[in-house]
């Protein structure tokens, strides 16, 4: 069959599109194991119900292809530090990550050759950070303001790809060259006029061609520097590239497109959107991830895109969320049971129109009886101090 509509919530579902011929079991054992009900088929595209089946059959087929037992079962939870017992650490880290990074990006700027070893153990430092608690110092990363953000953005996408990396379960020293081209990969905006790279309005075709230079410039950069790997030279390259081919410089497409590059092209794009920029605010993480995941057919490699968002969450760190009740939170730690239910602080009604004492709830928890029904946008409610509600997880009040 071809998949016309999953109805309900995207979130529901476990894939990142709802238009796709069914192609195997495990697809439909997907439906099956979701909070999915109904679903549209397109019988121009796809077969339609030939046969009608008794109800005791389709009750032994659906068993057949995901039994009960197997629907049940969670992966273990990996041991992980608490993004309260990890958040001082990773801040530490960050802010000499950023240094380094400037003083590299700097030397660039002046014409020296980058000297990749140099900055080794600060990648391993934010290996060792993203392995207790990855929400930790991705999200203390996340913060920045326009005037460091070509050099924060460095740092952030060093920790995502690091985290995906571990996610899609690549070896210690995979993980610590992803995270090193993430670093690096954006080391050719150096070559662009700073009146350029920071102009907070529209750009003119001339300026919007020399900023799509800097992965050129970026990988010529790298080729003359020391210590510089293959992996870190082919992201600074082809980070840009799509899977439909529309990307640039180089318009590859599909497996023509590294892994890494692959991996590269989903962490720029979430930290870019994220961020604080001269021209735009940044978007709320979940707007983020749900923004993304409408854009996956074409632009990302769907396997790592999914892999992407079990990184950092259907609701990242910082998002703000409607809980059933009314109440309003912000996403302050991930569950290692579901993606779906994270710890919240919870800080206002919104059936009162109050603040509320800010308290720490678990979604995770089998006695805890309410949900998110929605992600919302923190500019429509003017909070200014999200920020502050989730470094400060540990505390209730």
């Amino acid at each position: 069959m071809f998949l016309h509509e999953l109805c309900g919530s995207w979130m529901d579902h476990p894939f990142w599109r709802t238009s796709f011929q069914l192609k195997d079991a495990g697809q439909i054992a997907k439906i099956l194991g979701s909070g999915i009900k109904e679903a549209l088929i397109d019988t121009d595209k796809g077969l339609d119900i030939v046969v009608a089946v008794a109800p005791a059959t389709a009750q032994a087929a659906v068993e057949q292809i995901a039994p009960p037992a197997q629907k049940a079962a969670l992966p273990a939870a990996p041991e992980l530090t608490s993004i309260n017992a990890e958040i001082e650490r990773a801040s530490s880290i960050v802010a000499e990550s950023k240094k380094a990074v400037v003083s590299m990006f700097n030397e660039a700027r002046m014409g020296k050759a980058i000297e990749a070893d140099n900055v080794m153990p600060l990648v391993e430092d934010i290996s060792a950070s993203v392995a207790r608690n990855p929400c930790a110092l991705i999200s203390i990363a996340r913060l920045k303001t326009s005037d460091d953000y070509t050099y924060m953005h460095s740092v952030a996408v060093c920790g995502l790809m690091i985290a995906l990396a571990r996610k899609l379960g690549l070896n210690d020293a995979q993980t610590r060259e992803a995270g090193m081209a993430g670093l690096l990969h954006d080391v050719g905006k150096m070559a662009i006029p700073l009146e350029v790279l920071n102009k907070p309005g529209k750009l003119t075709d001339e300026e919007f061609a020399l900023v799509k230079s800097h992965p050129l410039a970026g990988h010529e950069m790298l080729t003359g520097g020391k210590g510089v790997g293959e992996i870190a030279l082919d992201v600074s390259l082809h980070h840009h590239e799509k899977i439909d081919g529309s990307g640039y410089p180089h318009k590859l497409a599909g497996d023509n497109i590294s892994l890494y590059a692959k991996m590269g092209a989903v962490c720029d794009v979430y930290d870019a959107i994220t961020s604080e920029r001269p021209y735009k605010k940044g978007w709320d993480p979940a707007e983020a991830v749900h923004k993304m995941a409408s854009w996956s057919i074409g632009h990302f490699d769907d396997r790592i895109f999914q892999a992407f968002v079990k990184s950092v969450g259907i609701y990242p760190v910082g998002s703000l969320v409607r809980l059933q009740s009314g109440r309003l939170g912000v996403v302050v730690d991930q569950s290692p049971v579901s993606l779906l239910t994270p710890k919240i602080k919870v800080f206002f009604s919104t059936k009162s129109q109050v603040r509320l004492p800010p308290q720490i709830i678990d979604l995770s928890r089998p006695q805890t009886n309410d949900r998110i029904i929605a992600q919302e946008d923190p500019a429509q409610w003017g909070f200014s101090d999200l920020t502050e509600l989730w470094r400060n997880a540990g505390s209730a009040g």
